[in-house]
């Protein structure tokens, strides 16, 4: 499984789109084996959905994301968890494959 996760200084951003980086999770086994953190391309309606298909990122742990960038994200079979607090990295990760991960409301109205 790969989790992507917008990051700034190895904590989950609130806002997808305005993340500096994102840090790019590889989990074998329930475990974490990866972490990485890539520069996002210029942020613009369809290429951020493309360029995590390029990655095969299966999930993606945020605190917001708009209704459309979620829909782009879906067609490409992504699935988004929106809520998230601004935790580190790893511990979201820990949280979400530990099944306690709590998810508030979508921080993003667009």
């Amino acid at each position: 499984m790969r989790i992507a996760i917008p990051a700034n200084n190895g904590h989950l951003c609130a806002h997808f789109g305005h993340a500096p980086e994102f840090a790019i999770i590889d989990v074998i086994n329930g475990k974490i084996e990866s972490v990485n953190y890539l520069i996002p391309p210029p942020h613009e309606p369809g290429i951020l959905p493309a360029w995590m298909h390029e990655l095969q990122v299966d999930v993606i742990i945020c605190g917001g994301m708009g209704m459309r960038a979620q829909q782009f994200f879906n067609q490409y079979g992504i699935q988004v968890i929106v809520g998230a607090p601004e935790m580190p990295v790893e511990e979201v990760v820990k949280q979400y494959l530990a099944g306690t991960l709590e998810v508030g409301e979508n921080i993003c109205n667009h």
